[in-house]
């Protein structure tokens, strides 16, 4: 308790040693980004099969569902299962993440002061992440919730989803923040462990931050223009079939 309290103050035990505590923390927040990061793309892989065709996506399902297995609607169950246990590493890399956001006016000058003085393009960046990570906190977990608690996944009931009360909105922000967030934090993560710095660190920098922009760059693409497919089926649902039925010709289209 003692050696708590003193380390509150000094940022040291009292003897003389520093906890380990944050390196932990840091590594905690290292492994649940990384699969957020890695969880992210496999992600917008599977939700571009819908440029494929409506049943090419809801084949992907059908495999995610492990409806393979059993026809049974219970299966449906694995996706509520997957998207709790991603919410939940959500919300904890979220909380690791939250430690180093300047909470008061004296902690943001200190970092816009650093900031100035270092004019380094990864700082800007930093502050790009911490941004994008605030608006996902509300929007990721949205979405998470809404995976977790629906009654499937179709080509058509996504449609619906997208197009109806503006949600392609909702959407567009989401996808330009978890991209630049995802991107920006695999690429801070080979930094900041090292991992492919090679005999120039300097050098793999530079090749680095390019690569996370082509790949940004891409996924980008990649979600806008299946965005774009989701409500292009979304408008012809709306308008060729009764308002009042297409719910029930999503669902009936799912369990077959």
């Amino acid at each position: 308790m003692v050696n708590t309290t003193i380390e509150g103050y000094l940022g040291k035990r009292a003897d003389c040693k520093k906890s380990r505590l944050p390196a932990k923390l840091d590594l905690i927040q290292s492994g649940t980004g990384l699969f957020l990061g890695l969880f992210m793309w496999a992600h917008m892989l599977f939700v571009a099969t819908i440029l494929l065709g409506k049943d090419a996506f809801n084949a992907v399902v059908h495999i995610m569902e492990l409806r393979f297995l059993s026809s049974s609607p219970y299966m449906t169950y694995a996706t509520t299962v997957v998207a709790c246990g991603v919410l939940i590493i959500f919300f904890v890399h979220a909380a690791l993440g939250m430690r180093k956001m300047p909470i008061n006016w004296r902690q943001w000058r200190l970092y816009r002061g650093h900031a100035t003085r270092m004019n380094h393009g990864d700082t800007s960046l930093w502050w790009i992440q911490a941004c994008t990570g605030f608006i996902m906190f509300f929007l990721g977990s949205a979405h998470l919730i809404i995976i977790a608690t629906s009654d499937g996944l179709s080509a058509d009931m996504s449609s619906q989803r997208v197009f109806t009360h503006l949600m392609w909105l909702f959407y567009l922000v989401l996808l330009f923040s978890v991209e630049l967030h995802g991107g920006i934090g695999l690429y801070r993560l080979c930094m900041k462990w090292g991992w492919f710095d090679g005999a120039n660190p300097k050098e793999t920098r530079a090749k680095l931050k390019k690569a996370k922009w082509v790949i940004s760059v891409f996924f980008l693409v990649l979600g806008l223009l299946s965005l774009a497919a989701f409500l292009k089926i979304g408008y012809y649902n709306f308008n060729n079939i009764d308002g009042n039925s297409w719910q029930t010709s999503a669902y009936t289209m799912e369990a077959k």
